[in-house]
C-alpha cells in the first residue's frame, strides 16, 4: 500500500487581528469586515500521510467560528518524486506522481459551551509511477477512492460558543484545543498489487494544539499521536502492524483586517516502524517538512486557499514536492 497525499480539512478563520475594542471602527463597518475577514480565508490544508496522517501541515486548526456555520470545500493537490510508501513495504525508489481531488463537509458546533468542528473528508486519487520492489522495478497506473476521515474537534479555552452576533466583538487571545481524527478503511485497495491507493486498516489519530495571536500575528503548535489497526490482507494475505507515529507542527501566521492571512509551516514526525507477520523492519521515520499557505476572500461567501510543501529531510527516503489549491463555500448561522 501507498500512503497518499491528500487535503486535509482545516477550518481557518481570520478575524481582524489587532483590532482592540477602543480602536475598532463604527459598528456597521465593523459587521461588514468582521463578517467578510472571519469567514473568508479557511480552506484544506495539505499534508502527506506517513503510514496515516502524520504529514498534515495544518494552519488554523484551532481557531473560533459562529456556531452553526457551514462549509464546502473543495479541493486539488498534486505531488511529485519519492511518495512515502507504507513503511512495511519492501519499496524503493518510489518515483511517483499523483492528482487528489478532495470534497469536504464541516460545521462548527456549540459542546459544553466551547466552540467546536466535525468535518467529514472524501479523497479521490489519480497515481502513475514506477517503484523497485524486491530488486524489480515495478510499474502501477491506478485510481479511486482513497480513505474517508471524519473529525470531531473541540477548543477547551479561549473559544466559546458564540452566534454570528457575539462573534463580532470576540477578539482572539490563547485558545487550547483537542481533536480525534478517524480514517476509515474504505479506499481502493487490492491484496495481490503492491501499489493501492486504500490503507485496509483503521487509523485514529488524538491531537492537542494552542493558537496565541499577538497583534496581526499568530503563533500555533500542535502535537498528535496516530495509532494504527493491523493489516490482515497485506499483499497477499500477510499482516502487517506498525507502532504510532508521533508528530509536531508549527505555525507563523499573518493575517490582515481584509481577511487575507498567510503562514510558514513546519512538521517533525516520528516512529512508525512496522512488523510483517512478527518480523520487525528497520523503517523507523524521522521526517521533516516545510510549507507555506496563502488563503483570501474572494466574497462573503467563498474563499480561496494556496499551499505547498516539501520534504527537507526524511529517514526513509520519502522526500517529495506537493502543491495545491482549494475553493471554500460558507452558509448558514445568518449569514
Amino acid at each position: 500500500m501507498i500512503a497518499f497525499p491528500y487535503a486535509f480539512l482545516s477550518l481557518a478563520f481570520s478575524m481582524c487581528a489587532g483590532m482592540s475594542s477602543g480602536s475598532r471602527p463604527g459598528r456597521g463597518c465593523l459587521c461588514r469586515r468582521a463578517i467578510r475577514s472571519i469567514l473568508a480565508a479557511t480552506a484544506l490544508a495539505l499534508g502527506m500521510l506517513a503510514g496515516a496522517q502524520a504529514q498534515d501541515i495544518e494552519p488554523r486548526a484551532y481557531s473560533n467560528a459562529p456556531v452553526g456555520v457551514n462549509f464546502l470545500i473543495a479541493g486539488y493537490a498534486y505531488t511529485e518524486g519519492a511518495v512515502p510508501f507504507d513503511a512495511s513495504l519492501p519499496v524503493k525508489n518510489a518515483q511517483l506522481k499523483t492528482s487528489n481531488a478532495v470534497l469536504a463537509y464541516a460545521r462548527v458546533l456549540d459542546l459544553w459551551g466551547m466552540s467546536g468542528k466535525f468535518d467529514a473528508i472524501v479523497p479521490y486519487t489519480w497515481l502513475s509511477g514506477t517503484a523497485e520492489l524486491r530488486g524489480e522495478t515495478v510499474e502501477r497506473i491506478v485510481d479511486g477512492l482513497a480513505d474517508a476521515r471524519f473529525r470531531l474537534s473541540v477548543n477547551l479555552y479561549g473559544a466559546p460558543a458564540l452566534t454570528l452576533n457575539e462573534f463580532r466583538n470576540y477578539e482572539q487571545d490563547l485558545i487550547v484545543g483537542a481533536s480525534l481524527q478517524v480514517s476509515v478503511p474504505s479506499g481502493q485497495y487490492d491484496n495481490n498489487r503492491v501499489v493501492n491507493i486504500g490503507t485496509n486498516r483503521w487509523s485514529f489519530k488524538p491531537e492537542v494544539g494552542i493558537s496565541q495571536a499577538i497583534g496581526p500575528w499568530t503563533l500555533e503548535s500542535q502535537a498528535a499521536a496516530t495509532f494504527f489497526t493491523d493489516n490482515r490482507d497485506f499483499f497477499g494475505g500477510n499482516t502487517r502492524s506498525q507502532d504510532p507515529v508521533y508528530s509536531l507542527q508549527g505555525h507563523v501566521i499573518y493575517g490582515s483586517r481584509n481577511g487575507v492571512w498567510g503562514s510558514l509551516d513546519v512538521t517533525y514526525f516520528t516512529g512508525g516502524r512496522t512488523t510483517l507477520n512478527g518480523v520487525e523492519g528497520d523503517d523507523l521515520q524521522q521526517n521533516w517538512r516545510v510549507g507555506g499557505t496563502l488563503a483570501f476572500p474572494v466574497d462573503i461567501n467563498n474563499s480561496v486557499k494556496l499551499y505547498a510543501s516539501k520534504g527537507v529531510s526524511a529517514r526513509t527516503d520519502n522526500n517529495y514536492d506537493l502543491i495545491g489549491i482549494a475553493w471554500q463555500y460558507r452558509w448558514g448561522a445568518g449569514l
